[in-house]
């Protein structure tokens, strides 16, 4: 398994779930795009014009972390916390508003019916948001998962189950016919199937692609604050002058803002690319004008051409390569496992 974010290790779990040996490459696993996610599982809020596949595969997503969390809790006996709190989606102004009715037409095609709410006859869900977002769309279903946590119980689960984890970069690989061969800097180790969940990163030399897809990375950019508690309430998504916004609210006042979307691979935060989302924060929620900042976290999401996940299977049939899933990692971390497990049980 090359490839250490949470797709590459939810891979890693599943396969040595089912007694496979696996040897894991990367030089600091979970600390590329899954580090800055802020791990919504929100296929409604997620519905996009022209994305009908992609929402049709995000559906399945929770039923599938649940799932995984079941296998989790009997490798570790520690419960990956859930959080089905649904979304609201409000708009700054009135032009903003156009853009809920969009969003509203759209999730209507696809067969999602979002709830108008009031705050007049709903306030707490409302709660901390400006006075003057009187009214939203409430879109019952999505959840939202911690990253970090889920990153933390996936590596001690790994360890229980022997997962032999590599701080290295693989630079080369083969495929031998009968297996597969991965070269770092130190060491070559060979194997029976080799699976590249490399995110935005450029694969490494020797694998062979069909050349359909092709991944570019686009730069996200969270920040954490501490100082206000919705985690009761739903996920706050909101047009601000035309961009998105969002924020998670897990207990005890962490809040997670996002999202910035940059088509830059550069691995810096702008002062003018902070300054946008905060302002919009405040904007949307004032009441995180006493917060806390605590850090910012930034990653490069593997965005395919047609904005599609995909998991291809390499010439000449060994090596797979497993990316393109854009915003949606996390969303779609035990979905892309799954591809792994069936890729390597069709070569036994």
């Amino acid at each position: 398994m090359v490839g250490g974010g949470i797709i590459g290790l939810a891979s890693a779990f599943l396969l040595a779930r089912r007694g496979w040996s696996v040897t894991l490459f990367d030089p600091a696993p979970g600390k590329g795009a899954t580090w800055a996610a802020a791990g919504m599982v929100a296929a409604s809020a997620e519905i996009a014009p022209g994305e009908q596949t992609n929402y049709e595969l995000q559906k399945c997503a929770l039923p599938a972390w649940r799932e995984l969390r079941a296998e989790l809790r009997d490798v570790i006996a520690i419960e990956l916390d859930i959080h089905e709190t649904g979304t609201l989606m409000v708009a700054w102004d009135d032009s903003d508003r156009r853009l809920v009715d969009q969003f509203a037409q759209v999730a209507e095609e696809f067969g999602v019916r979002p709830q108008s709410v009031q705050r007049s006859v709903d306030p707490e869900m409302f709660s901390g948001l400006s006075g003057r977002i009187i009214e939203g769309l409430f879109i019952d279903g999505d959840a939202w998962l911690d990253p970090d946590q889920a990153v933390a119980l996936l590596t001690a689960a790994n360890e229980v189950l022997g997962v032999d984890v590599v701080a290295e970069t693989v630079l080369e690989v083969f495929d031998t016919g009968e297996g597969v061969r991965a070269t770092t800097t130190t060491r070559t180790h060979e194997g029976s199937v080799g699976i590249l969940a490399t995110g935005a990163n450029p694969l490494p030399n020797g694998a062979r692609t069909s050349g359909v897809n092709a991944v570019r990375p686009v730069r996200g950019m969270t920040a954490r604050v501490l100082g206000l508690d919705r985690s009761t309430q739903p996920t706050v998504r909101a047009f601000v002058r035309g961009r998105t916004f969002y924020l998670v609210s897990r207990p005890g006042g962490y809040c997670i803002l996002g999202a910035t979307s940059e088509e830059r691979s550069e691995p810096v935060v702008e002062v003018g690319e902070m300054q946008r989302l905060l302002r919009d924060a405040l904007d949307v929620v004032p009441a995180l004008e006493t917060a806390n900042l605590l850090e910012t976290r930034l990653g490069l999401r593997p965005a395919n051409v047609d904005l599609e996940p995909f998991f291809e299977v390499l010439a000449p049939g060994r090596w797979a390569w497993s990316s393109g899933h854009y915003r949606h990692g996390v969303t779609l971390a035990p979905l892309a496992a799954r591809d792994a497990l069936v890729f390597g049980e069709s070569l036994v």
